[in-house]
Order: C-alpha cells, then sequence, then structure tokens
C-alpha cells in the first residue's frame, strides 16, 4: 500500500483505528491531525465498463447476473463526449452519417489517420453538417456519400473546398433503383454503367464514361417519356429508372464524380474517389456494437463514445490513433 501523507502539514501518517462507517483512520506523527484516505476507482470501473461493452460478453453471463456490474458503472451512460478541434489543416476528409437510433444520427469526419470531429443530431440536415463542419479548417477536398443538405451546408461553410462524391454510393444509388438484375434493356445498360464508375482511374476513362452516359440518355430518352393510367392519374412508366438517370445526371452536373482526377488537385499526390476510410474504419465498429449488445438501449446514445474510446487504443495498422477523450454534455440538434 502506498504511504499516506498529511494533507496538511505533508508529514508521515500512522493508523489510527477506525471511524463509525469503517473506514481507516490515519493520524499525522508531526501535527497530529486525523484524516481518511478515499481512494478514486473511476478509471478501473471506466475500464471495466469499456471491456464489456467493447466484447462480445453478455451482463446475464456475469456473477449475480450483472446486477454489480450495472451498479459499478451506472454513470457512465451518462457521459456524453464532446471532440475538440485541434486547427489542423487537413488535404482530405471524409464524412458520412451513421443512424444509431430513430431519432439520432451521428455525422463523422475522419482524416486518413484519425476521426477529426463528429456531431449528434435528430436528422441530417445543412444545421446539422454546418455544425459538424464549422470548427475545422476547410480541407482541399472533401469526400462524402451525399447526405441530406450536405450540399448547402458545404458551399455556406466550406465553399473552396472541392466535393468528391463517393463513387462506389453513387454506383449503390443506382443499383437501388435497377437491382442487380434489371429485366429491361435500358436498365441493364445503365446499371453496367453505374458499376464501370468504380474502375475509372484517369482523366480520358472518365471523359469515356461521360459520353457513354450521355449517349445513353439520348438513346432511352423517349422511352423514358413513356405514360401509363395508374387510378385515373398518368405516371411515367419508367420511374425507377428515371430516379437513377437523374441520381447521375445530377452528379454530372455538378462536377463531383472525378474531382479525384482533377489535375491541380492531384500534384500533391492521388486523391481518394470512395468513402471506404470511414465506412471500414469507424461505422462498421459502431454497427459491430449495436449488434453485439441489441436491445440495449442505452448502447445507441453511448455508441460513439464506445468507438471514440476503442481508436484511442488502436494502433495506426489496425484503424484510427490520437482520439481526444473530454467529456461534457453534447446538445442534440432538431
Amino acid at each position: 500500500m502506498k504511504a499516506v501523507y498529511c494533507p496538511y502539514c505533508g508529514g508521515r501518517t500512522k493508523r489510527n483505528g477506525r471511524t463509525s462507517s469503517g473506514s481507516q483512520r490515519w493520524r499525522c506523527t508531526a501535527c497530529g491531525a486525523s484524516t481518511t484516505v478515499r481512494y478514486d476507482d473511476t478509471a478501473t470501473r471506466l475500464d471495466e465498463f469499456l471491456g464489456w461493452l467493447l466484447s462480445k460478453d453478455s451482463q446475464a453471463a456475469m456473477p449475480g447476473g450483472g446486477r454489480s456490474f450495472r451498479r459499478r458503472t451506472a454513470e457512465f451512460w451518462e457521459v456524453w463526449p464532446m471532440p475538440v478541434p485541434d486547427g489542423e489543416l487537413h488535404r482530405v476528409l471524409y464524412v458520412d452519417g451513421i443512424w444509431v437510433a430513430r431519432d439520432l444520427v451521428v455525422l463523422i469526419c475522419c482524416s486518413g489517420e484519425r476521426v477529426v470531429s463528429w456531431y449528434m443530431a435528430r436528422s441530417e440536415n445543412s444545421r446539422a453538417w454546418s455544425a459538424l463542419m464549422a470548427p475545422i479548417p476547410a480541407p482541399e477536398v472533401v469526400v462524402t456519400d451525399g447526405g441530406s443538405g450536405f450540399a448547402k451546408a458545404v458551399r455556406e461553410t466550406w465553399p473552396r473546398t472541392r466535393v468528391q462524391r463517393c463513387t462506389f454510393h453513387a454506383f449503390s444509388q443506382v443499383k437501388r433503383y435497377t437491382t442487380t438484375r434489371p429485366k429491361l434493356q435500358a436498365g441493364r445498360e445503365l446499371y453496367l454503367i453505374a458499376r464501370d464508375l468504380m474502375g475509372i482511374e484517369t482523366l480520358h476513362q472518365a471523359e469515356l464514361w461521360v459520353e457513354r452516359y450521355l449517349d445513353w440518355c439520348g438513346f432511352w430518352a423517349d422511352f423514358l417519356e413513356d405514360r401509363t393510367v395508374v387510378d385515373g392519374r398518368r405516371v411515367y412508366t419508367h420511374e425507377r429508372l428515371r430516379r437513377a438517370r437523374s441520381s447521375l445526371s445530377s452528379l454530372v452536373s455538378a462536377g463531383t464524380l472525378f474531382a479525384y482526377l482533377d489535375p491541380a488537385l492531384a500534384k500533391a499526390g492521388p486523391l481518394p474517389s470512395t468513402n471506404n476510410m470511414i465506412e471500414g474504419g469507424v461505422n462498421s465498429q459502431l454497427r459491430a456494437v449495436l449488434r453485439n449488445h441489441r436491445g440495449l438501449t442505452s448502447v445507441s446514445v453511448n455508441l460513439f463514445f464506445t468507438s471514440f474510446a476503442k481508436q484511442a487504443h488502436r494502433s495506426r495498422k489496425g484503424g484510427f490513433t490520437g482520439c481526444a477523450n473530454v467529456f461534457s454534455p453534447i446538445p442534440v440538434t432538431a
């Protein structure tokens, strides 16, 4: 046991019986003052809490059905993390939103090495995205999957930042409308065009892809104008194909599909075309915690804190490092 020193004069103490509550009493050999010592085991209990939360173990398997564990760690469910922007300028940042509950989405921003910041909101909208981005110095390029309200937020908050739309998400959006086995020839062609997005590595290939897509739009334009009468209303016969076309056309018009191939931007090195860094490095771990402890509603509130604490102990080879560890109440944006 460590030596106990007098809080008044700093002298050494010796045991002097116990208090009425049973605590050890200590008496200073120099000034005669009595005191008790209370050891702070918060760090130990926090490690116990995180050890369980980051594992697949259930509380039911613990001694006593986990009742003692819940009592020892109850306070940590009230801990909400706040990011601490370090002001570092990043060339490329990745942003994404992950829903952890019906009315709780975590907007995440990370670099190639670590989580930079995050923000909790009730929905993806421009105000929430602006709140995430405002404390962070504007990067040269931001990679996004095109969440609701992001385009407006980036125009207002990072007006000089180039936006790179994740090509995999662009393909996935088309696939959602066409399915992987389209029945119509137009759908099969559009599905293949969208799939080829992920293999484009040069500007020449990008130009050929755009030309190929525009040729498809021109060839099937009249076909996509066909209408059908449903319940007395004239509706487009191929509405899903029209939505798939619209999703790609908006990206081509905005110039966000091939920002990673811009020679002016690529001078300092290659740029990413997908959001895989944040999807595999952060989001997958958040989903793993929800999956391992499904049904435990409190996990939804503390999910990002869990992932952040886990990242702080991971090596660069295995994931992200350098995460902050500051806790205080965090507002939820309406």
